[in-house]
C-alpha cells in the first residue's frame, strides 16, 4: 500500500436520528401522572424503604423489585447546581440557566432538574425549592418546567 491509500479521511458533520422509544412501564406511569395530576410520584423498595425518586422499578442499593407508588412532595432542598452558559441544540432552555439536583421532600434519592425565577449569582445548596408545571402537559419530565425557589 502507498501512503495514499492508508491516509484516513476526516468528516466532520452532524446526523440527526428522529426515533421513538417505549419509556417502559414504570416511567410510563411517572409520567402520566405528572401530565395528567401534577402529581410527583416514587417507588418505594419493601426491603430497605428507600423512596426512589425519579421511580425505579427495582432499587439500585439492594436490588429488590420497588413495587409501591407514593406520592413524594412539590417542593424539596438543592443539593448541587451548575449554571450553564453555552448554547447547545439540545437544551431545553435557552442559556444562561441552571440545572439542580434536588431531593424532593419523601424522596430518598435526588431529581437533575431545570432551576428558574432565580437570580443565578443567588443559588445556594440547601435552599428550598418547588417545582412549577406547565399548563399544557404532554407526559414527559418537561412538564415540570422548573424548580423555583420559596
Amino acid at each position: 500500500m502507498t501512503k495514499k491509500e492508508e491516509e484516513a479521511v476526516i468528516l466532520s458533520t452532524r446526523i440527526v436520528l428522529p426515533f421513538s422509544y417505549s419509556v417502559g412501564r414504570t416511567a410510563s406511569r411517572f409520567f402520566i401522572e405528572l401530565r395528567d395530576n401534577k402529581r410527583i410520584m416514587g417507588t418505594k423498595c419493601p426491603n430497605c424503604g428507600r423512596v426512589l425518586m425519579p421511580p425505579r422499578r427495582y432499587c439500585g442499593k439492594c436490588l429488590t423489585e420497588a413495587g409501591k407508588w407514593v406520592e413524594v412532595g412539590d417542593k424539596g432542598t438543592l443539593v448541587a447546581y451548575t449554571v450553564l452558559y453555552r448554547s447547545s441544540s439540545n437544551l431545553p432552555k435557552k442559556p444562561p440557566f441552571a440545572y439542580g439536583i434536588i431531593k424532593l421532600d419523601g424522596a430518598d434519592t435526588n431529581l437533575v432538574h431545570i432551576l428558574g425565577e432565580v437570580d443565578l449569582d443567588k443559588i445556594k445548596p440547601g435552599m428550598r425549592v418547588q417545582a412549577v408545571f406547565k399548563d399544557q402537559r404532554e407526559g414527559n419530565i418537561l412538564d415540570i418546567d422548573h424548580f423555583k425557589p420559596i
